[in-house]
């Protein structure tokens, strides 16, 4: 009997074993993937692999970045001389255009010429900027190709722009998403810490047993609601009231998304601080009662500073949980990429543009890599909060 259950003790200990190591590896190997496929954007151009940048061989510019190349394709740059070349106009020249310059028998009748054409074209004009195949570029041409910058950390960061699907230059600017996604989640948690703390020490503090055990299942009810369902309340109901209150030309807006993410956060956050506020010693309270304070001076000077650590936890955690939403949030909050200044803007958050571009982007492409990358981002903000959490509770 003893030899089967210690045969049956070490199948469940090898059980257990095999459980934890498979999700560890499978955790580690998730984030491998993650980073590695969002660090290739830094390895990657924000034209099109199959296309060039060439130039007249007698032009001094050298590299150009793709805010440049996007600036000139927008015709706000016009002349050699705003990027450093001499005093000449730029001549935007692509393939569509090639027929502006030269009749059908000069390009041939299956444009058998159009190379030589390019390359007459190339080296008669000194201010050209042609964005061309290279399929049309032969060594046996003199012309320049400028090298275009590849996408860096600090432009990828920095950047103010995110036109991932701009053509014929893309820009990977997370800026914006960076900010949207820290504004949002900043206005959730002014709203959801008071409102949480404050039902908290009723649950804690005040409310009888019975409406305690009535109120306790309904709130933890919230966090078992899903996303969607709160996103689309926010359509309905809030993102109508916020337009019709503030005179908005669109109701969604930053401060739709905070509300309904402060509403998703109160769970978090009145759960963990109510715990914590029970772990206030019976005679820390007793002792304060006894020296004549009253309830609400002992709550505000003895329960609530006791339970300091565990609130922030809360509170901490509340925001991990604001930051990673992503379903409510792209449901309500107008999902404009531009730096957020105001609370009665549309912006667009991490999660959101992961959510609604991931679809979209072929596999491999350096817009895939940039969702990744954003992915990574995420991540590392997640990871900071939790290990803030860890760090509240060693000190408890």
């Amino acid at each position: 009997m003893k030899k089967y259950r210690r045969i049956s003790e070490k199948v469940a200990v090898g059980i257990l074993f095999s459980s934890s190591t498979v999700t560890t590896i499978t955790v580690l190997f998730i984030i491998l993937f993650l980073f590695r496929e969002g660090l290739g954007i830094f390895n990657s151009r924000p034209v099109e692999n199959n296309y060039e940048i060439v130039v007249n061989q007698d032009n001094p510019i050298n590299q150009l970045s793709a805010r440049h190349l996007k600036d000139i394709f927008n015709q706000d740059i016009t002349n050699w001389k705003t990027l450093g070349g001499n005093n000449d106009s730029i001549i935007l020249l692509t393939i569509s255009e090639i027929g502006n310059y030269y009749s059908e028998e000069e390009l041939g009748a299956n444009f058998e010429y159009l190379p030589q054409r390019i390359n007459d074209f190339v080296q008669q004009h000194t201010g050209v900027f042609a964005y061309i195949s290279k399929a049309y570029i032969t060594g046996n041409f003199r012309w320049k190709i400028i090298p275009v910058h590849k996408i860096s950390v600090g432009e990828f960061l920095t950047g103010q722009q995110w036109y991932p699907t701009a053509s014929p230059v893309a820009l990977y600017g997370v800026l914006p998403l960076i900010l949207g996604t820290l504004w949002v989640t900043l206005g959730a948690i002014a709203l959801a810490l008071p409102i949480g703390l404050v039902t908290a020490i009723y649950m804690a503090e005040v409310a009888g047993n019975r409406f305690r055990n009535i109120l306790k299942p309904v709130i933890e009810l919230l966090s078992g609601i899903p996303s969607v369902v709160y996103g689309f309340f926010g359509l309905v109901v809030l993102v109508p009231l916020i337009q019709k209150t503030f005179n908005l030309p669109v109701g969604e807006t930053a401060l739709a998304g905070s509300v309904i993410l402060a509403i998703m956060a109160l769970p978090t956050i009145i759960t963990i601080t109510e715990d914590a506020l029970r772990t206030t010693p019976v005679s820390l309270k007793e002792a304060s009662l006894a020296l004549g304070a009253s309830k609400w001076q002992t709550i505000r000077r003895v329960i609530i500073p006791h339970s300091i650590s565990g609130i922030t936890a809360a509170a901490i955690l509340g925001i991990g949980r604001a930051v990673g939403e992503t379903m409510a949030v792209l449901m309500v909050t107008g999902n404009a990429s531009v730096i957020p200044s105001s609370f009665l803007q549309p912006v667009r958050t991490i999660p959101a543009t992961i959510a609604a571009e991931l679809g979209e982007a072929p596999f491999g492409s350096t817009h895939f890599k940039a969702l990744f990358a954003l992915g990574i981002i995420l991540f590392i903000i997640t990871f900071v909060f939790n290990s803030l959490v860890e760090l509240v509770k060693a000190k408890r």
